[in-house]
């Protein structure tokens, strides 16, 4: 795992206050390899969500630079950016962001429309298929669970076959063992696909399941190390 695939540098976030700019994050440093699994943790408030966000151009830094696959982020238009988003990252939520009115099968395929793949349905429901939902095909986000609900937002996620998988505290709205499931399946698509993954937690069991953890605090990293629960 010795090619480059995310890297910041002096990255920094700054968001409008009431009061003037607040300060977010301040001077990432970081480099992330293919194929590597990162849990970022630390406190309420350390930046995590924020920094998630500059990996997957959702965000854009204030200032430094932030290299994803080779491109500078911040030299990309919007249109460019969706672009590249699009082709080469997935994303899941705390929430879902499941479309209401589509069912699963549809908010699976839409992005694989979007994106021009072929057969854009079949390849949603074998997506469907491989987080346990084949039965699920028709049915709208009202009509299924939580945890069903996050699995076809993993679903959508991996079936572009993204080269990067950002996870913003995927099992916060899960009780225990629905969350243990999810997780499952998510290193268990990302082993799959040879995804790298990085994943926000608050949950230090969690994040010992990455090769590698990295604490913030106060909008800078505090901690870089290898995960003592990482495969050997």
């Amino acid at each position: 795992m010795s090619d480059t695939i995310l890297e910041l540098k002096d990255a920094r976030l700054a968001l409008d206050g009431n009061t003037g700019p607040v300060e977010i994050l301040n001077g990432i440093d970081l480099s992330i390899a293919k194929g590597e699994s990162v849990g970022l943790t630390g406190p309420s408030g350390s930046g995590k969500s924020s920094l998630l966000m500059l990996m997957g151009g959702l965000e854009r830094a204030t200032s430094g630079s932030v290299t994803a696959l080779g491109h500078d982020l911040s030299k990309l238009s919007e249109d460019a950016l969706a672009r590249f988003r699009r082709g080469n990252m997935g994303v899941v939520f705390q929430s879902f962001h499941l479309i209401p009115t589509m069912t699963a099968l549809e908010n699976v395929a839409m992005p694989l429309e979007i994106a021009g793949v072929e057969r854009p349905f079949e390849r949603a429901a074998a997506e469907l298929d491989a987080v346990g939902l084949a039965h699920r095909l028709e049915h709208y986000p009202s009509q299924m669970s939580g945890g069903e609900q996050q699995r076809v937002a993993l679903a959508r996620a991996v079936a572009p076959r993204p080269a990067i998988l950002l996870a913003d505290e995927p099992t916060g709205n899960l009780d225990s063992a629905t969350g243990e499931t999810i997780i499952e399946l998510l290193f268990g698509l990302q082993e799959k696909h040879g995804a790298t993954l990085v994943l926000v937690t608050h949950a230090p069991e969690l994040a010992a399941r990455c090769d590698r953890i990295v604490e913030l605090r106060d909008g800078e990293v505090v901690g870089d190390h290898i995960a003592t629960d990482a495969p050997a």
